[in-house]
């Protein structure tokens, strides 16, 4: 779908006659503007809830989809996650048609990838490209708790494609396309999407809690370096190492500790920073998990 966001702003105008008599504090006039913005969403249900990214809807005071049949409906937003940069929308309608979800987490780098969106307001806009990499960070969320995990296609991506599909060639959806890398604002190659994985997680807790139940292990960690490596008499440097222990958190009681170096969550294996907030970012709080 087409996303449209309508939002107030306001700003001073100046005034140079009331300036000239009575000084500048009297020559600026405070005034508002309407702001238009648009992205994409995704139709995840045929009872109307659709994905979108937070940063297309954020601030937004009107929201409205537009169909592929060019039906254009009122959405309410039912919650977002800054976190992850995703939203959730709702259109009261029935039947619609909807993608279903895939599984980013089979995804082989160099495998084939559609993005499915609305670039420059061009409607149900679609390009194809290759997995180039997955769990890319770019520091690009704001916030001490963002998960930042994206896959890296060279699918082109173009402002208006934020919150649009990137699906597999099943037409399962494998990730939500939000980002580009590039040095002048236009696609220079590389575009990033939330995988599905932290999607489908994020998702869920919005549409039954509004807003997203986020667990923690309890550490702040880093990655191996060579130098840790060689300090730790390590074999290799696979794995996140833990830096320091929360007290009072799940990992201090479950007797983890500084130096300790985290290679699974669950049957997951962990290499990075990245891989393992994304995999603990799949579980609510109270869940148990076997961390290896």
């Amino acid at each position: 779908v087409h996303v449209m966001t309508k939002s107030t702003v306001g700003y001073s105008a100046s005034n140079p006659i009331m300036e000239f008599f009575y000084g500048p504090r009297y020559g600026q006039q405070p005034r508002e503007r309407t702001v238009q913005g648009y992205g994409s969403g995704v139709i995840i249900s045929a009872d109307g809830y659709i994905i979108t990214n937070n940063h297309v809807i954020d601030e937004a005071q009107e929201v409205e989809v537009k169909l592929n049949d060019n039906r254009v409906m009122t959405a309410e937003i039912i919650g977002r996650d800054p976190n992850t940069d995703l939203a959730l929308l709702k259109v009261d309608a029935t039947n619609l048609p909807f993608v279903r979800y895939g599984d980013s987490d089979a995804l082989k780098l160099g495998e084939w990838v559609l993005a499915v969106g609305n670039p420059f307001n061009l409607t149900s806009t679609v390009t194809a490209g290759i997995v180039s990499a997955k769990g890319r960070n770019l520091e690009i969320i704001e916030g001490d708790y963002r998960i930042e995990s994206f896959i890296q296609t060279d699918a082109a991506l173009n402002m208006g494609n934020s919150g649009g599909a990137l699906v597999n060639t099943k037409g399962l959806l494998v990730g939500i396309t939000s980002a580009i890398y590039s040095p002048n604002g236009a696609y220079a190659g590389n575009s990033f999407a939330i995988p599905v994985s932290i999607v489908k997680k994020v998702i869920d807790d919005l549409k039954e809690f509004g807003e997203v139940q986020r667990a923690f292990i309890g550490v702040t960690i880093n990655e191996v370096s060579s130098e840790k490596a060689r300090e730790l008499k390590l074999n290799d440097m696979k794995g996140v190492l833990i830096v320091t222990v929360n007290e009072g958190g799940a990992a201090e009681s479950a007797g983890l500790k500084p130096d300790d170096v985290i290679l699974k969550v669950g049957d997951a294996d962990v290499t990075t920073v990245t891989e393992l907030q994304e995999h603990v970012g799949r579980y609510r709080p109270g869940d148990r998990i076997t961390v290896t």
